[in-house]
């Protein structure tokens, strides 16, 4: 294929185009080779920083997680007590704020030296034996610095162990003093026969409706008995009348024969003795 004058003018060729090409290409080779080994260094240098990013954060993590471990808060309104696996309960009593333990080796016990409110219901007798319920309100809160030995004599649930018998007690010695008027004895003797007199209101009406209905069942099993006597003598007649006869006769019988004060003789026969006669 021939090229055109005009192709020709508008982009002029030389002989040594090729070779020109040539010896740029052979320029360009090592500037490449040097280019990757740049790139490859470079790549190896950020995994090394990147490793010892990551073993440094895994150090600091463990490092955190070991000091959380053997923190402890103590917060507003608490106080806290140290148990030693060697020592045992320590005498020091932690105040509020966030404090410093040995793991396994020590246990903080954390209290509430607030006051609380507690109801506690008593039932107990007055001077005139008279039952009397009565719900006591305290508020209670432990003394900081006993927290300690009532933890070693008493435990953490010390209300539950001491609070019910103290104020039962204290109740009861209040009022075994006390007596009530003769107005408020005669209301109480009233009440109790009022309950009397209706529990046993309510048991006569149960009685009279458990009579009525046994009436009701006994009027109608005579009414269905009527109906079948009916039925059978319209059907058998006479011999119903004389089947009956005879299974009464063999029922007094019976009975008879088991009576001693009842003997047979013959028929014929005196109930005297046969005397000889003059």
């Amino acid at each position: 294929m021939r090229e055109s004058p005009a192709f020709r003018g508008q982009f002029p060729l030389s002989r040594n185009t090729a070779a020109n090409t040539s010896v740029m290409s052979y320029k360009k080779i090592p500037e490449m080779r040097f280019y990757t080994y740049f790139t490859s260094i470079t790549i190896m240098a950020a995994v090394q920083i990147f490793n010892r990013i990551g073993q440094f954060g895994l150090g600091i993590a463990l490092a955190g997680g070991v000091v959380n471990s053997a923190l402890y808060n103590v917060d507003g309104g608490h106080r806290a007590v140290i148990f030693d696996r060697f020592a045992g309960i320590k005498n020091q009593v932690v105040g509020e704020g966030t404090h410093f333990f040995i793991p396994w080796v020590q246990r903080p016990i954390i209290f509430d030296i607030r006051s609380r409110p507690r109801n506690v219901p008593v039932i107990t007798g007055s001077k005139d034996l008279q039952n009397v319920n009565i719900t006591l309100r305290i508020l209670f809160r432990p003394k900081p610095d006993q927290l300690p030995k009532i933890y070693t004599i008493l435990g953490v649930d010390y209300d539950e162990r001491v609070l019910p018998s103290i104020t039962t007690e204290v109740l009861k010695a209040v009022v075994t003093h006390l007596t009530f008027g003769k107005e408020f004895t005669q209301a109480v003797e009233l009440k109790q026969v009022a309950q009397q007199d209706a529990e046993r209101a309510r048991f006569l009406v149960e009685k009279a409706e458990q009579q009525k209905q046994a009436a009701v069942i006994a009027a109608e099993g005579d009414a269905t008995a009527a109906q079948l006597l009916a039925k059978s003598f319209g059907d058998a007649g006479e011999g119903l009348v004389e089947l009956r006869r005879i299974e009464a006769a063999e029922d007094i019988a019976y009975q008879l024969s088991r009576s001693r004060q009842v003997s047979y003789l013959p028929s014929g026969q005196s109930v005297l003795l046969n005397l000889p006669t003059q």
